[in-house]
């Protein structure tokens, strides 16, 4: 059964890399439409550049509600020019980051509506919280042996 009874849901998603580009992560949460959690998510990504990093964690949001089968979607970044790519309000000139936005495109098609809002970081605490967790994480298992 679907999740659309006409209320969406709303996923926060937070992509950051540490150096730019350097060891990044991106981090996910979706709430249902009463804001609590329904899942949450995280994941290591390897090299890249924050803007990969903000792209890479829309898609893992986007792929989490899509198999949640959610059909109404507010995601929410604290990426601006992420969102202004979306909405249509700045062209995406970086060949890097084509390819994600027309990743993107291709999953909206799952969804009976879907929109992109820009908040401040201090808005998006727990997608930020999830992408510093993991690269602490990791620079603790690359930190030299005592």
């Amino acid at each position: 059964m679907s999740k659309n009874n006409g209320k969406s849901y709303t996923l926060f998603t937070d992509g950051g890399s540490r150096g730019n580009p350097g060891p990044a992560a991106a981090g996910v949460v979706i709430k249902d439409p009463k804001g609590k959690n329904l899942k949450k998510a995280g994941k290591y990504l390897g090299i890249k550049t924050n803007n990969e990093a903000e792209y890479q964690a829309l898609i893992l949001g986007m792929k989490a509600a899509i198999l949640e089968e959610i059909k109404e979607l507010t995601c929410i970044l604290d990426s601006e020019l992420i969102v202004k790519q979306l909405n249509g309000l700045y062209k995406v000139k970086s060949a890097n980051l084509k390819k994600y936005f027309k990743t993107i495109r291709e999953m909206e098609k799952n969804f009976i509506s879907i929109e992109y809002n820009h908040v401040k970081r201090q808005k998006n605490k727990e997608a930020d919280e999830m992408v510093n967790h993991i690269l602490d994480d990791i620079d603790k298992r690359n930190e030299p042996k005592k």
